[in-house]
């Protein structure tokens, strides 16, 4: 079986997964269709559409994966983060993400506003956490809460969750699987790329695939 066929097995594998799963609300809360038009948008099928690709040894690796985009992460306490060379002020991006190996205590998410050394980061664990944050100043700092909070909308393990971070003006908002599980105000940053982000707190060998990102006007 050659990669593409084994990775196609595994997402089956794992959508099944992600579909056994009840989250706490019974009614998801993003309905809505984007009032805008699609900005940029990529299935990863074509591995010229402008995202990093090639190996950050021993660190990790960000590249292209048999139709979909990988992140893999070894070094402790880092984010990674991938963007398509865009710029955009206000947006709402969503992507489909699963965890192909590594602990489940991890980082996964959308970023918007990115620039050299800023960014907002939208993310979850695979052990049930999100987060809305700003990365400035060489750190990352929480929006709206003090630590990562635990909500039942988020799949955990190995299924794959449906991402959506909404950038409007001051207002940050994150869902996940159709559920808003936050909203912050902050006008820290106006404009810049978007993008994809993976991570580690204290176990290396975070493992990321994403598919289906899109980005549209809000």
């Amino acid at each position: 079986m050659n990669r593409l066929s084994s990775l196609l097995a595994l997402l089956a594998f794992l959508l099944a997964a992600c579909s056994t799963v009840t989250p706490g609300t019974s009614t998801p809360q993003d309905l809505d269709k984007a009032s805008g038009s699609v900005l940029f948008q990529d299935d990863f099928s074509r591995p010229v559409s402008g995202w990093r690709k090639g190996f950050l040894a021993p660190e990790g690796a960000m590249d292209y994966n048999a139709s979909g985009y990988r992140i893999l992460v070894n070094a402790l306490n880092t984010n990674f983060w991938s963007t398509p060379q865009q710029n955009f002020a206000d947006v709402r991006m969503e992507v489909d993400a699963g965890k192909l190996g590594g602990p489940d205590s991890n980082r996964i998410g959308l970023v918007c506003r990115v620039t050299k050394d800023t960014y907002y980061f939208f993310m979850i664990t695979s052990d049930g956490f999100y987060g809305i944050g700003v990365f400035a100043g060489g750190q990352g700092v929480l929006l709206g809460q003090s630590e990562m909070q635990a909500n039942s909308a988020i799949n955990t393990g190995m299924a794959v969750n449906h991402l959506r971070a909404d950038c409007a003006g001051t207002t940050l908002t994150f869902y996940v699987n159709g559920f808003q599980v936050a909203s912050v105000q902050d006008s820290t940053l106006k404009a810049g790329d978007v993008g994809l982000l993976a991570g580690t707190f204290d176990q290396s060998g975070v493992d990321i695939i994403f598919d289906n990102f899109v980005a549209l006007k809000p």
